[in-house]
């Protein structure tokens, strides 16, 4: 991969004149090199890593990861099948992957209800879905490489006289 891509994978926050600096490059090369890349698709979105644990509130969501069994339509294989589930808004991820399940989906909901309703109701009856297996994620250690801190309790007993 381009140094620059991992430059900005690691920090999509550093400066064009920094990732220069860094890469003994002109800044305007980079500059151009990223819009490039931008125009080609290449990079698609600039994003931060958020530790939810350390904001939760009444309206915090649920993720589930979901594994989807399914039968590929002649032709087209598994794509059609994936653009149609991918295609709902509680589908936050869709991947093919090898093994006994051939999609992994990362979903997400207001509660544990609404995740189980989505698979019940609209995953589920679609045809050529064989089966299901729904995990909920409990607790997040580390996401997109970064480590998740989480705020440690004070875990001594108070005493008092």
């Amino acid at each position: 991969m381009d140094e620059i891509l991992e430059v900005l994978e690691k920090d999509a926050r550093t400066a064009p004149q920094e990732i220069a600096r860094m890469l003994r490059k002109k800044p305007q090369g980079i500059k151009e090199a990223i819009k490039k890349y931008e125009k080609q698709g290449v990079i698609l979105k600039y994003k931060a890593v958020i530790n939810k644990e350390l904001i939760r509130d009444a309206g915090s969501e649920v993720r589930a990861l979901i594994e989807v069994n399914i039968t590929p339509q002649k032709d087209l294989g598994f794509d059609k099948i994936a653009e149609r589930i991918y295609s709902f808004p509680e589908v936050n991820s869709c991947y093919l992957i090898s093994g006994t399940y051939d999609l992994l989906l990362i979903v997400e909901g207001k509660d544990l209800h609404t995740v189980a309703r989505f698979v019940a109701e609209k995953l589920a009856p679609l045809e050529n879905i064989r089966g299901t297996a729904t995990h909920f994620l409990l607790k997040k250690y580390k996401e997109d490489g970064v480590i998740l801190k989480h705020k440690e309790e004070n875990k001594r007993i108070a005493i008092s006289y």
